[in-house]
Order: C-alpha cells, then structure tokens, then sequence
C-alpha cells in the first residue's frame, strides 16, 4: 500500500511513482520517488521508511552518486536539487543550469528537466551531469536540447528531433564503483545519436546505420541485383569524401548481435528519390542496408527567389525539385533524374572534380488546335501491316514545335545556373532537360523516360508527345505529338485538342496516402485512369461495345474540371492523362479486331469533340528491326502508349567515334505499330532461346581524368545484338510486351504473335518487369488487388499467383519494384522499405544469413575496495531479494524454482512403478465392475421375489373370501 510508504496520516496520494533504484552502498534500501515531489527511503529488511522528504517541486527523475551518500533530483521547475542522506531536511544545493537571474533577484522560469544521469570520474574531481531540458521560455520555437556539465562548463547539444530517452555509457556496469563515463545513448523520435564524452567538444559518432531513410520523403525508389562488383566500392569511397566533418575518431561503442553472409551473395543498390530533390543510393547487398552516396538534384538550378513574378513562381510554392522517375546504367555510370517541375538531369560519374557549365535544352511539347485526323472512309488498313513494304519518309520537327510563339510564354519552371561550376568527385551534371510552358499552360510532367549510352540518345515522353535528345551532341533530334509519330498508321480516328481543356486534377507526388485502396471503387473505373507511378494513361482501356463511343464526362468528369485555367498541374504532384478515343467500329468479331485492328470511320457524330491526348508510357532503346522488311537489327526506339500501342522507331546513328560526334542521327518514325489491351507498362527482348537481351552500352570511362591528349580514350561499346547471339535462327529475336491487362511475345521482324496472356480481368497491373530467376528468365506482375505474379517466358504461363497484399495504397503502388534474384521491395511506411523474395532459393538462403540478436558476454569482476574501506564501511551490503520477496518468507515453497527430488532405480524403476500402478487401477476396475453387475442380479432377484410374494398375497385373500362363510362339514 502507498501509505505504508509515507506515513498513515497521509490523506492525499502522493502521485504517480516516477523513481525507483536501490541505494549503491546498501541494496536492501530502496529509493522511491513520487511525482508530487514526496521522496522516501524503504528498508527492505525491516519493512520500514528510514526518512521521508516532502519537496514543495515535482519531480521527474532521481540519480545516484557512487558512494549512495547522496543522490540529485531534476524537478519541473528546470531546476536541480543536490541531497545528503546524513540531513535530509533540505537540500544542500540547488541549481536553475540554464535559469537567469532577474532583476528582482529570482530565477526566470525555465522548462521541466525531464531526465538526469549524475555519474563521477576518477581523472577528475568534477562529476558529469547529463540532462534533456530545462531551457528557459524566453524563445519559442527551440529544438530539443541535452545538456552536459562538467564542472562550470555547461555545453547544450540541440537535436533535430524530440528526445525520448537518453543513457550514459560508462567502464563499470556497478552502480557502487566510479562510474566513468565515456558516451551518451541519445533516442531521438526519428534518429540515434551517441555522444562522445571524452572529448571536451563533446563531438557524436557517425552512425554506421542508416536512420535518415525519411530525411526527406521518399517519392521513387529503384533496385539494381547484381551490379557490377566495382560499383559499391567507388560509390562509397566518394560518398565517404562528402560526408560532414566533425565526428569522433573513435569506434561505435554500441555492439551487439550477429548475422552471417550467406552463400548466396551478390552486389545490391538500392536507389531512393526524395521530395527535396536528393537521391541516395544505399548497399542492399544480404541484409545490410548502408548509404553510399548522396546527390543533391537542387544544386543545379538558381535558388528561386520570393520576388520572382512569372509562370514559376507558381511552381516553388511546395517541392519543385521532387524526384519523379530515375534512370541509371550501372555499367556506364550514367545517371538520369526526372523531377516534378518537368525537367530532366543527365549526369556522368567522375573521380575528379571538374569544373563546368551545364548545358540546358528546352522542349516544347503541346497538342494544339488541328484537323481531323482521320482515315478515309473506304480505308481499312490493318495495322500491323507496312503497305508496299516501304516506311515513311523521315519527317523532320514541325516547326510550331520547337519555335516559341513569344518570348512571354516560353519559359521554363526552374532556372538553371549559367555560369560555371565547380563540381565535386561523384555524380556531376552535364545536360538539363525542360520543357516549356506554352499558351499560360505549365507542361504536363513527363511520364517515360529511357537513356542508352552506346547510342548517346535520351528519350523523354509525356501526354503531349515524345522528345528525343542526343546528349553527345547536345541536341533535340525527335520532338513530336504522339499522333504524328503514327503517321498514316493511326488505328484510331482522333481530333487534337488544346491541352487547357478539360485538364485532370493532380495527385501528390509526396503525399502518399496511407488510406487504403477499395478494391470495388478500384474496379469500377477504368484501371488506367489513375496516377500510378506518374505514368500519365488514358481512361480506356476495355475495348467500346460494337456500336456505341466513349462519352467522356462520367464519374471522373466533374473532378477533372476541378482545377481552374492557369494552374499548374503539378504542386507536389504528378499529372495524369486525360484524353478520351472513339474505338473504331466494325462489323469483325472483337476477337478478329484484336487481332487485325482494322478501322473504318466511326459513325458517331460526337466522336469529333474527343479529348485526344495519348500519353508516352514507357520508352526501350534496342537493337531491333523497325520494318518487317528489315534483314537485320538496327537501333531502334519502342514506345509504349496509354492506349495499348507499341511503336517502333528505327534510328540512324554512326558507329565511328568522330563521326558521332560530328554528324547527325536520324531518327525516322516507320509507323510499326503492335497493339494490346491496357496501357503499355514493359517492352523487353529474348533470343528465340528465351535468353534475356540487354540493351546496348558504353563501358565507363572517367571523362574529367588527366590523360595523354596524344592518346585520347575511345568509347568501348559492348552490343548484345541478336544476330551475334544466335546464328542458326535466322537472327530474329521476341519481343516480351506488358500492358495493364495482358502479356505478348512477338516474333520480329515478321511481329507475328507467338503466344498472349490476359493477366487479369477483374484488376490491372501496376508494375511489370522481366527478371532473372534461378538462372532463366521471367515475366513478374503486380496487380492492384495486391497479387504478385510470374510467367514464363516465353511461352507466357502463369508459374505464380500469391494474394500477397489484399489491399494496396498508393505508396506502395507507387515505390513497388522488382529486380533480379526473384526480389521486390516497395515503402509500406514512410520511414520503412519492405524487401521481398518469391523465389525459393532466395528463401533458403535467407534462413542462412539470418543471426543472433544479442552476444553473450562475460560480466567483469567487482572491484576490490580494499580493507579500510571495508572496515569503515565503505563496502556495498548484499541483499538477497529472493530471501524477501520470495515465498520461503511465508512458510512456502519458492515457485521460481524447481525443486529436484532425486529416485529409485532410475527412468526403469519409474516406468515399472507407472505399470504397477496401471495395472492396479484396470484390476480395480475390473473388480468395481464386476461388483456392479452382481448388484444389478441381486436387486433382479429382489424384484421377482417381492412379485412373488404379492401374487401369494393376492390368492391368499381370495381363497380366504371364498371359504368364509362356509361351515366344517362343507369342506
């Protein structure tokens, strides 16, 4: 009871227990401290308080001095109280650490001390008081702060984040020898830091953990298995250049716990794109997970400033520099970055700093006011077909697309700096992306995004169309709206519109909403209406009953119009597509138009006030053939379209080094066209041994390294064409494309279809990649509805289908990402990356790498204090806690103890014991029973006998009425 612990006249609660801790020279004493600033001194031996202290302050935490002659308390006041056990009547110190003294000569008031550790040192006379709080209110807005004093120094360390417990490392682990501190363990909500102490800076450790994963919100990620082996050394040998001066020389103190390699081990990075704009890039490799390397996108624009009127002002309201999408080709080393502000960051890795001008191309893409665009009436062209086997001719830019109307609307969101810079070893800037606002409209964000460095050719696409960039010659080679890349084989008739109509409203980019996805809202729209990893996709994605046009202005029509003219569409957002088709009408079955896709004029009169923006959604640069009647591969560009349209764009581009520095490519639409259900979210490439085909590229070479300029370095290209693959096949190769709804595999050059696959009628898939898994290759979905699914390759059947996440939010669907080695990862929190495996020998050796928690460790021996001390009574008494509070004190046994009772004739003797007694029980039985069943007879016999003896009765009183009027002679 609490008031056996005061005193029995008390009539108030003391509060809640805020101390608790045994006296270092005596255990058997026990120290309790109460909130209301009551303290009192239990002897556990005598069950009595030996003093009791009412102090008129609250009290939040209580420490020991070595010797247990004094103790210090931190109270609410931010004031610290010094006590001696010899007189507790008051305290004999009391100190306001950060408290000024006023004008009237009393202390100003100050914050609550929440925690205070008071520990001594043998090199110095001055003991080292540690304690969080306490600051003064005269600033509002101040960090968290803990405070160390040793001596008269005072030094205030400010955290980043609030405190949540914080613990004094020190030699000794007895609480009655001279403690020596050496560290300060700080919790912090969202960080851990460790303090050295014996330093007189006080500087911190560097954390080998990573705890700065959600520094700032994380909007992309990717994963790379298998990297090349060299990569993870230089990434971290560079980023161990940038890291903050400052910290303590000495090792991480805190140890414990252990893990094991495993026997399956290969380099692993994964990349994480940020709010702010910074990329990291962290080693994955096991079940590590360390940062290597940070970059920071925002360094290479001008700082906007809040004077700055125009267009982009608009834009730097909330995250301009948001990493939208990330590319990166681990062999070359080059690195691209797409941002919310519709610009795009080419970067190279150099050991050396360099100092250079970043080159900035504008792109103008927009959709304007046009004719119909139609075929004729009595066409009908299927349109997988090339008539006369010949290809267009190459169409150079139009001009309205690289021309500027005025100098007033052709300005870009973000500045980039125009003077030279100096750039650090690591990633460096060389060429900056943007496209242009035009008309009063900000450009749409850019949804696909492919780089190849063999080819030195990046491609961008968004709603509006395609941009295609040599970043060796620093030019724009391709801009164009998706219908002109069609040219004569557009499968659908379309009227371009003004992108200012009918615009849809945006959905954060770095607000990933928690709320979980219902799946029948989920199904009852069209899958590709909804901004999934800022892929901008059409609302169609079923085909059109026979007959009958889509009519915009459904469920999704009032929240498009939203968002009035002249806003831009991306404030920490991305946008989405908006565009409506008229599906051909024919009188083919659906399977015949699936399969031909022939179209003829729709006989809707509406079907010219559609909305007809088709977005780009994803880009594959690749030795491929552009024409059936091509007899060999040459580069090509597949572009993939919210439509469930694949195009194919064959390129030019010179093999000699000077040459390609020199003369131009060309790049000519061939209008190749391949069409599936759903947008198209992957295309990839197999030899006909189903092998996987990568892309072509440059072998790294650091560009900013001194050499001979006698000698200079010539680019190494390594191509994985088809034809050097395989020879006996006729160097042809498939083609794997992926939409929202189903899986092709093609044979090119012919792009007959050799095998299809509808992945999911009921939902759609958010992301889609061919993988390596146990040494083949396979095709990994995940749907909306949270299943996770394989196919092989390339016969396409389904291998795997788990219902992993029932219900998926948009994080997830927005970070999900797969890579080789049957692994995944997705942000199931903002401060959480889930990693996971769906092949089983990934599992098997997980269970190999997994380890211990905690490492035993041998306890150091008590110091020895000596014989004077000890005759003194210097010397800590010993108490046995078992002895009071467990139950031999009561006469009883101790249940925390089993008591061994030793037998007879060991595990035998206990086993012919057990029988003896079994068998005694069954005969006892047996005897029960039959006993039972004689008492069952006897009472049989009972029963007769008494129906005899009534029967007898009855005859007896009958003969006795029959003769008893009768006289003797008339018997």
């Amino acid at each position: 009871m609490w008031n056996k612990a005061i005193e029995l006249s008390t009539k108030t609660h003391p509060g809640p227990v805020v101390h608790l801790s045994d006296s270092p020279k005596d255990e058997g004493k026990l120290l309790i401290g109460f909130e209301s600033g009551t303290i009192v001194m239990w002897d556990l031996r005598v069950k009595r308080a030996d003093f009791r202290i009412y102090y008129d302050e609250a009290i939040h935490s209580v420490s020991w001095h070595h010797e247990g002659r004094q103790f210090m308390c931190s109270h609410s006041d931010g004031s610290l109280s010094m006590w001696n056990m010899r007189n507790t009547a008051k305290p004999f110190q009391v100190t306001f650490p950060h408290g000024k003294t006023q004008r009237d000569g009393r202390k100003e008031s100050c914050k609550p001390i929440l925690k205070v550790e008071y520990k001594t040192s043998r090199n110095s006379s001055e003991a080292f008081v540690v304690f969080s709080g306490g600051l003064s209110y005269d600033k509002a807005g101040r960090r968290p702060t803990l405070t160390i004093m040793h001596g008269k120094a005072i030094t205030v360390l400010e955290m980043d984040y609030p405190i949540v417990d914080f613990m004094v490392l020190c030699d000794t682990p007895y609480l009655n020898e001279v403690q020596e501190p050496y560290a300060v363990v700080v919790l912090l909500e969202k960080d851990f830091v460790v303090v050295d102490l014996t330093q007189s800076n006080f500087p911190i450790f560097e954390n080998p953990y990573p705890m700065d994963v959600h520094e700032s919100p994380v909007t992309c990620t990717a994963y790379f298995a298998d990297c090349p082996p060299d990569i993870i050394p230089v990434l971290y040998s560079i980023g161990a250049k940038h890291k903050k001066t400052g910290y303590s020389h000495k090792e991480w103190p805190v140890s414990g716990g252990t893990w094991t390699v495993g026997s399956q081990t290969y380099p692993e990075i994964i990349v994480t794109g940020h709010a702010d704009g910074s990329i990291k890039f962290w080693d994955a490799t096991a079940i590590t997970l360390q940062m290597l390397y940070k970059l920071k996108t925002s360094k290479v624009f001008e700082n906007p400033k809040s004077g700055d009127v125009g267009r982009s002002g608009e834009l730097v309201e909330e995250d301009p520099y948001a990493v939208q999408m990330i590319s990166w080709c681990p062999q070359s080393r080059i690195f691209c970055v797409v941002g919310t502000s519709a610009h795009v960051i080419l970067y190279r890795f150099s050991k050396h700093d360099a100092n250079t001008t970043i080159t900035s191309l504008e792109v103008r893409l927009q959709c304007e006011m046009e004719d119909v665009i139609s075929p004729s009436d009595t066409e009908n062209t299927p349109c997988y077909s090339d008539p006369s086997g010949l290809s267009p001719q190459p169409q150079p830019p139009s001009p309205r697309s690289n021309t500027p109307d005025s100098a007033r609307d052709s300005i870009t969101c973000l500045k980039v700096k125009d003077r030279m810079i100096r750039m650090p070893p690591g990633y460096q800037a060389e060429l900056v992306v943007q496209l242009l606002w035009i008309d009063g409209e900000p450009p749409q964000q850019i949804t696909s995004l492919d780089l190849n460095s063999a080819y030195g050719l990046l491609a961008v696409g968004n709603c509006n169309g395609l941009a295609v960039v040599d970043y060796l010659q620093k030019t724009i080679l391709l801009c164009m709206n998706t219908l002109e890349l069609y040219g004569s084989a557009d499968p659908f008739q379309r009227l371009t519109r003004s992108p200012r109509k009918n615009r849809q409203s945006t959905s954060g980019l770095t607000e990933l909403s928690d709320n979980q996805v219902s799946l029948d809202l989920e199904r009852s729209k069209s899958p590709t209406s909804d901004h999934v990893n800022g892929h901008c996709t059409s609302p169609t994605s079923q085909p059109c009953p026979s007959g009958r046009a889509r009519v915009p202005g459904g469920p999704e029509g009032p929240r498009l119009a939203r968002r009035g003219p002249g806003r831009p569409p991306f404030r920490k957002a991305q946008s989405a597509a908006c565009m409506e088709v008229s599906l051909p009408v024919s009188s083919l079955t659906e399977e015949s138009r699936e399969n031909s896709f022939s179209r003829s004029r729709s006989s809707s009169v509406s079907s010219i006030d559609r909305e007809t923006k088709e977005a780009v959604t994803t880009l594959q640069f690749m030795e491929s053939y552009g024409r059936k009647s091509d007899s060999l591969p040459t580069p090509c560009l597949w572009v993939g379209t919210s439509l469930g349209l694949v195009l194919i764009i064959p390129m030019s581009i010179p093999m000699d080094e000077q040459e390609r520095q020199e003369d131009p490519v060309t790049v000519a639409p061939a209008g190749t066209v391949l069409m599936l259900k759903g947008s198209i979210l992957r295309v990839s490439f197999l030899d006909c041994g189903g092998a996987l085909i990568h892309s072509p590229y440059e072998v790294w070479r650091d560009q900013q390294a001194p050499g001979d300029p006698d000698r200079p370095r010539k680019r190494k290209l390594v191509n994985f064409s088809p034809s050097s693959s395989q020879e006996a096949s006729g160097d042809c190769h498939l083609a794997v494309v992926c939409s929202e709804r189903q899986a092709k595999v093609f044979l090119m050059p012919t792009q007959a279809c050799l095998y299809v696959h509808n992945i999911t009628e009921s939902s759609f898939v958010l992301r889609a990649d061919v993988v390596s898994v146990c040494n083949s290759v396979g095709l990994a979905c995940f749907c909306a509805n949270g299943h996770i699914m394989t196919l092989s390759l390339p016969s396409l059947r389904p291998l795997l289908d788990v219902n992993y996440l029932p219900q998926t939010d948009m994080r997830i669907a927005r970070t999900f990402c797969f890579t080789n080695g049957g692994q995944a990862l997705y942000l199931c929190s903002p401060t959480e990356i889930q990693r996971i495996t769906y092949s089983q020998e990934m599992c098997d050796n997980l269970q190999e790498m997994l380890g211990e928690l905690f490492t035993p460790i041998e306890t150091p021996e008590a110091q020895n204090r000596g014989f004077l001390k000890g005759f003194f009574g210097g010397n800590a008494q010993n108490f046995d806690r078992e002895e009071l509070f467990g139950e031999a004190s009561a006469g009883k046994g101790s249940r925390s103890l089993a008591q061994h009772i030793p037998g007879q004739g060991g595990m035998e003797g206990m086993k012919a014991a057990a029988g003896g007694v079994v068998g005694e029980l069954a005969r006892a039985r047996i005897a029960l029973d039959e006993r039972g069943q004689r008492l069952g007879e006897l009472e049989e016999r009972t029963a007769l006998m008494m129906t005899s003896a009534e029967t007898f009765s009855k005859h007896a009183h009958e003969m006795m009425l029959k003769c008893k009027d009768k006289k003797w002679y008339q018997f």
